[in-house]
């Protein structure tokens, strides 16, 4: 049997798609340096059960398991703002991971986070902050974006040093920018490049 190649998970939950977007563009930067990579989302969740989510979706990128954060060289995680936090469907996949830090499943392995807010001023940065501390529980080695990428200086729109991030308008209709599409791409290649220099120890 083959081993299994090393790959990055890039783990996103999208309400309007713009968190979305993110996750696969991350992913491109990622594949450009050689890594594999596995895009998963979360299911969403409801105040009321009115009838159990399929564990497959009918479209879109499947559900993240265990086993798929477990078995990660790296991780991309990503979250649309609320309110200047993680979204909570976010928060309660983090919240069933206790297996996963009791054995140390996801100690050293390098991480990024990436977000999507209405407004400029939505909450990113504070959003991004929110989605480190269960990664620094799980013993991960946090990495955001170098001021290396001349984007990140000239950005109009989204863009921090925390990870890169988008704004999309009170509707939610504002395409990601060119520079914020570039600092998707330089995040997801800068995980790869760390993952391949670890890989190589």
């Amino acid at each position: 049997m083959k081993p299994m190649q090393p790959y990055i998970l890039v783990l996103y939950y999208s309400k309007y798609g713009s968190t979305k977007e993110m996750a696969h563009l991350i992913a491109n930067g990622v594949e450009s340096a050689g890594i594999n990579v596995k895009i998963r989302t979360v299911p969403n969740i409801a105040t009321v059960v009115t009838k159990a989510e399929p564990s497959i979706p009918e479209e879109g990128d499947i559900y993240c398991t265990l086993e798929d954060l477990a078995n990660c060289a790296g991780l991309a995680l990503g979250s649309p703002t609320r309110f200047g936090n993680m979204a909570s469907e976010m928060k309660y996949f983090w919240d069933q991971t206790t297996s996963l830090w009791l054995n140390g499943a996801l100690h050293d392995k390098p991480a990024c986070v990436f977000t999507s807010s209405g407004s400029m001023h939505g909450g990113q940065e504070s959003t991004l902050l929110t989605m480190l501390p269960p990664l620094f529980h799980h013993g991960m080695m946090i990495m955001g974006l170098t001021n290396a990428h001349a984007a990140l200086s000239n950005t109009k729109t989204g863009g921090t040093p925390y990870g890169v991030s988008h704004v999309s308008g009170p509707r939610h209709d504002q395409q990601l920018s060119q520079d914020e599409k570039t600092l998707c791409e330089a995040q997801g290649r800068r995980l790869a490049s760390v993952v391949q220099q670890l890989q190589a120890h």
